[in-house]
């Protein structure tokens, strides 16, 4: 028995389903998952010792590599002063200001701990903002775990969520509303329906928990124009694509402002960390400003910050960096494109920049509808081919590939020659 299925073995036991969060369980793919012992740049190693090119990067985060120097150290440091204080520290007004310095239209920033909490808050502020009670969210695109927007994807638009997991009430979902990603009729529709009732819309701009979905051409700035008209507030939630498409994220890369945009543990290097912010009318309604109560021990951990402001000055600093994840990016998934392309297999390849994945159906993926149509027994067999083959991919079908700066062609190269000898055995 491996070290690694000796560990699952005794998670089982003590840790629901084995693991603390669903998609490590393999359950999509099958098979044990590898617990993790070590990760230095764009390696990880198990606990048996292997070591493995790493394409999730703690899903994301890891723009800069596994184990950045420089922010370690930073954290090393902020360990000397203490773990937690429960109070103000320089450390979140330098983050906070860094925030602002670098994402179009932010005005104020709150932080929070996790890219769920984010999404929540600022649905809680524009709800309290508008004094509307309806949200609209897109089929196929995650925005957390909090109960109101835990909804069945569906294809009844106008009706309200039936929620999609046991334990959430019907009534927790009911002012949410599902539109489909990529059409913006849909979301039309809903805004007919209900006059001045609905608060925020809220949008991956690019869709990254269904496989990666990019925004069709209008998509986003009509989403924009939409909100404007009817007074609507727009959030990106920029968990996945904030300061990974761009310093600015989303917003810059596509040239979109949103209202409000939701951040996850990108910001804190890979820490338990989000953070929500834009308007300044719309974020002063947030407590002890405004009426919208929002709180928490933990927001701003000294150690999450510090974290957090070296790999942010890192890349607003050395603009190059995106410029090497976008080439390097490009270079693997045109490189997979090519090798469809040549064999012929029933698969489709989609990418934005340093995001990307394969999925297993022929048909173009614009939407949530057409990612189901994947293969997605075909998917765990290339899952497991990859794995033994020491590449560590996401154990989903609907997960991305994340390209960092620690990514060598020579990496890519290794990538690109067992994916062909994949579909071409």
């Amino acid at each position: 028995m491996s070290r690694s299925e000796e560990l699952f073995a005794r998670a089982l036991e003590v840790i629901p389903g084995g693991v603390n969060s669903p998609v490590r369980a393999f359950r999509s793919v099958g098979g044990t998952p590898r617990f993790i012992a070590s990760a230095n740049g764009s390696h990880i190693v198990d606990e048996d010792g292997k070591t493995y090119l790493d394409f999730i990067g703690s899903w994301g985060p890891m723009i800069l590599g596994h184990n950045h120097e420089g922010v370690r150290r930073k954290v090393l440091e902020a360990c000397m002063d203490g773990l937690s204080f429960g109070a103000p520290t320089e450390r979140e007004v330098i983050m906070a200001e860094l925030i602002c310095s670098m994402v179009p239209g932010m005005e104020m920033v709150r932080m929070v701990n996790s890219g769920t909490e984010a999404v929540m808050s600022a649905l809680r502020a524009a709800r309290g903002y508008t004094g509307r009670d309806k949200i609209i969210k897109f089929a196929g695109n995650y925005h957390g775990h909090s109960d109101s927007i835990l909804i069945k994807a569906g294809s009844g638009v106008m009706e309200g969520g039936v929620p999609d997991s046991s334990g959430v009430t019907r009534g927790a979902t009911a002012d949410t509303l599902s539109a489909v990603y990529n059409d913006l009729s849909s979301v039309e529709e809903i805004l007919d329906q209900y006059p001045e009732q609905i608060a925020a819309i809220i949008v991956e701009p690019v869709a990254a928990n269904m496989g990666v979905v990019p925004p069709a051409e209008g998509f986003l700035q009509g989403l924009r124009d939409l909100c404007t008209k009817h007074g609507v507030v727009l959030i990106f939630d920029e968990v996945i694509t904030g300061f990974r498409l761009a310093a600015g994220g989303a917003q810059e890369y596509f040239g979109i402002q949103a209202d409000l945009v939701t951040f996850g543990k990108i910001i804190g290097g890979g820490m338990p960390v989000g953070a929500y912010g834009g308007k300044k009318e719309i974020m002063s309604v947030i407590s002890p400003l405004g009426p919208v109560y929002q709180a928490g021990t933990l927001s701003g951990n000294p150690i999450a910050m510090a974290a957090g402001i070296e790999m942010l000055t890192i890349l607003k600093e050395n603009p190059s960096i995106y410029t090497g994840i976008r080439e390097t990016g490009e270079y693997l998934f045109n490189g997979i494109q090519a090798i469809l392309d040549e064999t012929g297999a029933p698969c489709t390849m989609n990418h934005v920049s340093s995001l990307g994945n394969i999925f297993f159906t022929p048909d173009p993926v614009v939407d949530y509808t057409s990612a189901q149509k994947s293969d997605t027994a075909a998917f765990g067999r290339y899952f497991h081919y990859m794995l033994d083959n020491g590449v560590h991919l996401g154990p989903s079908q609907f997960e991305a590939m994340f390209v960092s700066a620690a990514h060598t062609r020579e990496d890519i190269d290794q990538t690109l020659e067992l994916i062909r000898k994949y579909f071409t055995k």
